[in-house]
């Protein structure tokens, strides 16, 4: 679920599997100290974050997803599972520029813990070539992009963001106001942003670009996170 030029493939190719505190696996990066995921807990800071305040709070039932680095591929399981739940159809769109390698994701317990069946469907999700969309349900259709996202050519427009890049810390390039501005002018009408990180830099750079901005409680070990709204066309200045 991370993506930016920090990422390279010495980096992508170093991970170690670690336990979060709700008993599923995140990735750790020795190199620059971060996880893929909050360790308080992997799959309940995806269902908190992504899934109760950002999909569930989209209104329609034909939803465009893009999520900013695809990583474990976490996010994109949950959303396909809500979809089969509430007969959604989703059209994901995900940017990853270095993928995760595909032995270490299918290493990971996700499915042991959500949905032992979809085992198969989990893999298909890894596996399947970048740049090619895939229908894997009904209800959900993947589209990997292989792309650095800083200078991705956006060609869809969002109803809902998953906004999980590692930390400003780690890659500023990735919360900037153009960043956001970029995101806004791809957001259909009352599109929403989610993510983790609730720095007040970050609120305002998503306000500067556009976006009406509210701060929500977090997941356990977590504060506050964003959530943002395209409630109206940017006016003109």
């Amino acid at each position: 679920m991370k993506s930016g030029k920090l990422m390279h493939n010495n980096l992508a190719a170093s991970t170690e599997i670690h336990m979060t505190l709700d008993g599923s696996h995140t990735l750790f990066i020795p190199l620059i100290e971060e996880s893929y995921h909050s360790t308080h807990g992997a799959i309940q800071e995806s269902e908190f974050i992504y899934m109760n305040a950002g999909l569930k709070f989209c209104a329609k039932k034909e939803i465009t997803v893009f999520e900013v680095g695809f990583g474990t591929g976490l996010n994109a399981f949950l959303t396909l599972l809500e979809a089969e739940r509430q007969q959604l159809k989703i059209h994901y769109i995900t940017v990853e520029k270095y993928p995760v390698v595909v032995e270490d994701a299918l290493k990971l317990n996700y499915t042991d813990i959500i949905a032992s069946d979809k085992k198969a469907l989990f893999g298909m999700m890894h596996y399947w070539q970048w740049n090619q969309p895939v229908q894997l349900t009904p209800e959900f259709i993947l589209e990997k992009v292989n792309a650095d996202f800083v200078n991705f050519d956006h060609f869809a427009s969002y109803d809902v963001i998953y906004f999980d890049a590692f930390s400003p810390e780690k890659q500023p390039e990735m919360w900037t106001q153009e960043i956001f501005e970029k995101l806004y002018a791809h957001c259909n009408e009352n599109a929403v942003l989610v993510t983790y990180c609730a720095k007040g830099a970050v609120r305002r750079a998503m306000q500067k670009a556009g976006f009406a901005v509210e701060r929500l409680a977090g997941p356990p070990g977590k504060r506050e996170i964003l959530r943002a709204t395209k409630i109206q066309q940017k006016k003109q200045e």
